[in-house]
C-alpha cells in the first residue's frame, strides 16, 4: 500500500508495512462499531478515517432510538463516504421473532443501509430459518454479513460447530461471517474472562475452515487487535473497533506504532546482518 495521495509525509517516510490493502478490499477489512455518536462525531470521524473503515455498525437496537430524519442522514452520510452500514445483528433477530423479518428488510432497504447482519446471538435460530434470512437480504440486494456464536457468557464454545455455521453461511451467499466477541470482548467468544484469546479454540476453528480471509473476528480490545494482527498478519478482518481506535488500529497494521515497527526494526535489522555476510 503506497502512502496515499494527501499524506504530509509522502515521499519523506516509506511505509514500514506495504502488504496493507487498500480499499475496495477483500480482506483486511475493519468494522467499526457505532454506539450512538453524533453527526457532527460521525462527520469527524468519517472526514479523518473513512480510508480505513470498511463498515460501520449501529449497534445493538440502537438505530430504533433515532428520530427517522436523523438515522437517514447517518446512514447516508457514511455512505457518501464510500463506507457500508448495517443495523445490529439483535434488532434483525427481534424483528425476526415478533414475525417481522422480511419487512425489516425491506425497511434496511429502504432506509439505505447497504448490508445486513443475519445472527443468532440472543434468539436461537433452525438452520433453515438461518438460510431463509441470508437469502432475504440477498434478494433485497444487500450485502449479507453474518454473526457466528453466542453473547451468553454461559453458553459453551465448540470450535467445530462456529466452524461448520462459518462454512454454511458462506455457501449460502454471506459476504463474511464474524465470531462473536460483543462489545466487551471479555469472557465471550473466543475471549476468557481477562479479554485474551484463547488460542487452543482460535487454532481449532482457523484449522476446519476452508476461506479465513472471509471470516472478521470481532477484537473492540487493542490487546486483542494487536493478537489477531501477530497471528493473522496485517490484513486480518477485525470487528467491533471502537470509535477512537480507528487510527490506532490503521497505525498498527501498518507498522507505524511502537510494537509492530520493533518488529519491522527486527526484520530489516536481520536482513542487513544476512547481506552484510554475503558480501
Amino acid at each position: 500500500m503506497a502512502w496515499p495521495d494527501w499524506s504530509a509525509w509522502g515521499g519523506l517516510v516509506a511505509l514500514p508495512e506495504d502488504a496493507r490493502t487498500a480499499k475496495p478490499r477483500k480482506q483486511g477489512r475493519t468494522m467499526v462499531i457505532d454506539k450512538g455518536i453524533g453527526l457532527r462525531d460521525l462527520e469527524d470521524l468519517l472526514e479523518s478515517c473513512a480510508p480505513f473503515i470498511d463498515y460501520i455498525k449501529l449497534a445493538f437496537g440502537t438505530s430504533v432510538l433515532y428520530r427517522p430524519e436523523i438515522l437517514r442522514r447517518k446512514v447516508h452520510a457514511i455512505r457518501d463516504y464510500g463506507v457500508d452500514v448495517y443495523p445490529g445483528g439483535t434488532l434483525f433477530e427481534l424483528a425476526a421473532a415478533q414475525g417481522n423479518a422480511e419487512a425489516f428488510v425491506a425497511r434496511a432497504k429502504e432506509i439505505g443501509f447497504t448490508c445486513l447482519e443475519v445472527s443468532d446471538g440472543t434468539f436461537e435460530v433452525p438452520g433453515p430459518e438461518r438460510r431463509r434470512r441470508v437469502e432475504l437480504g440477498l434478494r433485497a440486494g444487500l450485502t449479507v454479513i453474518t454473526e457466528v456464536g453466542k453473547k451468553d457468557r454461559r453458553a459453551a464454545v465448540v470450535a467445530e460447530k462456529i466452524a461448520a455455521q462459518i462454512e454454511l453461511d458462506l455457501a449460502w451467499g454471506a459476504e463474511m461471517a464474524i465470531v462473536e466477541g460483543r462489545d466487551s470482548g471479555v469472557g465471550v467468544g473466543v475471549y476468557d474472562d481477562g479479554g485474551a484469546a484463547r488460542e487452543m479454540i482460535v487454532d481449532e476453528i482457523l484449522s476446519r475452515i476452508a476461506s479465513p480471509g472471509r471470516v472478521m473476528w470481532e477484537a473492540p480490545m487493542v490487546s486483542q487487535q494487536q493478537f489477531w494482527l501477530r497471528k493473522l498478519g496485517v490484513n486480518a478482518n477485525l470487528g467491533n473497533v471502537q470509535t477512537g481506535d480507528v487510527m490506532t488500529l490503521e497505525a498498527t497494521r501498518l507498522a507505524l506504532r511502537g510494537d509492530t515497527l520493533k518488529a519491522y526494526a527486527d526484520r530489516a535489522q536481520a536482513t542487513l546482518i544476512e547481506n552484510s555476510f554475503e558480501t
